[in-house]
């Protein structure tokens, strides 16, 4: 029986008249956000993980700083920026998610009683996204975010019309984001690490 698998894909050098077979990709429905120190706890909170619908990852962008000569112009890499990500939550009838978020937004700011906390250490959390293979649950692909705090928390709305779930929508802008692949993934677990979170 004739195969023709190994034909599909592109041809990874010039001399190849085929392709070289399709690499499975990631997708997008399997991952998992972990959160540590969000809301002032310290173990990771598992009512947050199981609400999560979606997640952006990171992003980073350098400042391109030109230098100009004689007739031409060059350009130095400058200072980077790591863009906010967002996260929607699926809130539940229990209430759970709306006290933990509702705790951290507490915790950046006493709104009640109109005082700011003294560091970022007693308000900052870390988040992990993961990227998991679909069969095990391991992942195989981790972004660990230092140093996060919301940036805007949006209760949604209710709607008499529709028959969708409440939800979530927040926004986190963090400090630095550290990307490990299976081959340097860390110890199982992590902890908000307040040596990183300033």
């Amino acid at each position: 029986m004739a195969r023709t698998l190994q034909n599909f894909g592109v041809p990874t050098d010039s001399g190849a008249s085929t392709g070289t077979g399709i690499l499975q990709p990631k997708l997008n429905y399997r991952f998992r956000v972990q959160v540590a120190g969000f809301g002032g706890l310290s173990e990771n909170t598992t009512d947050f993980t199981r609400q999560v619908m979606n997640v952006t990852r990171p992003k980073v962008s350098h400042e391109s700083i030109p230098i100009d000569s004689y007739n031409s112009r060059m350009y130095m890499m400058g200072k980077h920026t790591w863009e906010p990500i967002t996260i929607t939550l699926r809130d539940d009838v229990a209430n759970s998610l709306t006290k933990l978020v509702g705790r951290q937004v507490q915790s950046q700011l006493d709104h009640r009683n109109q005082t700011g906390p003294l560091a970022g250490t007693n308000y900052k959390f870390s988040t992990l996204i993961e990227t998991l293979n679909g069969n095990d649950g391991n992942p195989i692909e981790q972004w660990q975010l230092e140093g996060c705090f919301l940036t805007n928390t949006d209760y949604s709305q209710s709607d008499y019309s529709v028959s969708d779930a409440v939800t979530i929508n927040l926004t986190l802008q963090y400090d630095n984001a550290i990307l490990t692949d299976t081959d340097l993934m860390p110890s199982p677990g992590f902890t908000n690490d307040s040596s990183l979170t300033g």
